[in-house]
């Protein structure tokens, strides 16, 4: 859980405000080290949004003195430490709740997959959803939100705005610098100082039979950013989808003139290096292309079981092939359960 808290005054605030409401000074953020249970209550009754029981309601305090709520599966006694032990399996899906705080959400979701080896001079590339010349309240693309916060998250852990790429391509009929300017995204770039690159104007290069952007073997890390949704046709507009945007244009739309969509999908993510996939889920389009606030990120290295476990948490029946044969068995979920965002999917109607 993170802080606002104003140095002046010492009052502090759980969700993200710029400056103080009484004296007007700038917050800082901070992040608890460790977490104490001050408080427990182990719950036997189930509700609509907790079916599962028993469970246990913490409260918890940091170094600091800050409390907060926590849910937890496991039991813990009044005066014990709590810590959450990262992942170290890459194929891991990590789900959070945004709320209000989507750098806490990111935050929250890259430590829970082991965190990012970042330094100043890494260099880093950034690749939203860019898919149509669209207004961000249509939920088409990456929200500026989401990118910001992701940017923020990035500099927070050392890195320079001047090492941070953000980069995309457009696969129809509109430049993707149209489409990144009415979507808003070309205004954080400007506001955070960080480059916006067409990888269209980019060189490529041949990996395995693939022609793919040189600049996804030129970056030392590479953190796809897609917006999750449904599709009326695909059935899921999905994490993976959005990595094929770093092949070379002509390539793709050749290929998949060739052959089907799974091999196509298969050949190209097949010879990309390791991405770090941290996907939007807050407002989410429903096949009728109303839109609804299902509140949630999440993070994988593994596009395919990331797209897998949001196609189950919203219960998206129509599925390409390659994500049909994943079995959910076989994925490590962290975070949130698929089962509880599952309860309110089904209360959006989605």
């Amino acid at each position: 859980m993170s802080f606002y808290k104003c140095q002046k005054c010492q009052k502090a605030w759980q969700y993200p405000i710029e400056r103080c409401p009484d004296c007007f000074s700038i917050l800082e953020r901070s992040l608890p080290g460790k977490a104490k249970v001050v408080g427990v209550s182990q719950v036997k009754v189930s509700t609509i949004l907790h079916p599962q029981t028993p469970f246990f309601a913490l409260v918890l305090e940091d170094e600091n003195g800050n409390r907060w709520t926590h849910k937890s599966s496991i039991e813990y006694k009044i005066g014990d430490e709590v810590e959450f032990s990262p992942s170290v399996d890459k194929n891991a899906v990590a789900i959070w709740r945004t709320k209000h705080d989507i750098l806490e959400a990111i935050d929250n979701l890259v430590g829970l997959l082991g965190g990012l080896k970042i330094g100043e001079d890494s260099k880093i590339l950034v690749l939203p959803s860019i898919n149509s010349s669209k207004h961000p309240y249509l939920a088409e693309n990456t929200s500026p939100q989401f990118l910001e916060a992701m940017i923020d998250y990035l500099l927070s852990k050392g890195a320079k705005s001047e090492n941070i790429k953000i980069v995309a391509q457009s696969f129809n009929d509109v430049p993707a610098g149209v489409s990144a300017t009415k979507s808003q995204l070309v205004d954080v770039c400007k506001n955070k100082k960080v480059e916006p690159i067409d990888l269209a104007e980019k060189g490529f290069v041949k990996k395995g039979g693939a022609d793919i952007s040189e600049l996804a073997f030129s970056n030392d890390i590479i953190i796809n950013l897609p917006i999750l949704g449904l599709n009326a046709k695909k059935g899921i507009i999905s994490a993976t989808e959005n990595l094929l945007k770093l092949a070379k244009k002509e390539f793709y739309l050749g290929l998949k003139y060739l052959h089907d969509e799974e091999e196509v999908t298969k050949k190209i993510i097949g010879v990309l290096p390791e991405i770090l996939n941290v996907a939007e889920a807050i407002y989410i389009q429903r096949q009728d292309k109303a839109n609804v606030y299902f509140g949630l990120a999440l993070a994988s290295f593994n596009s395919f079981n990331l797209d897998r476990v949001f196609a189950e948490t919203a219960m998206i029946k129509n599925l390409p092939a390659f994500l049909k044969e994943i079995n959910l068995e076989n994925i490590l979920v962290v975070g949130r359960s698929i089962k509880e965002v599952q309860i309110e999917a089904d209360k959006l109607g989605i």
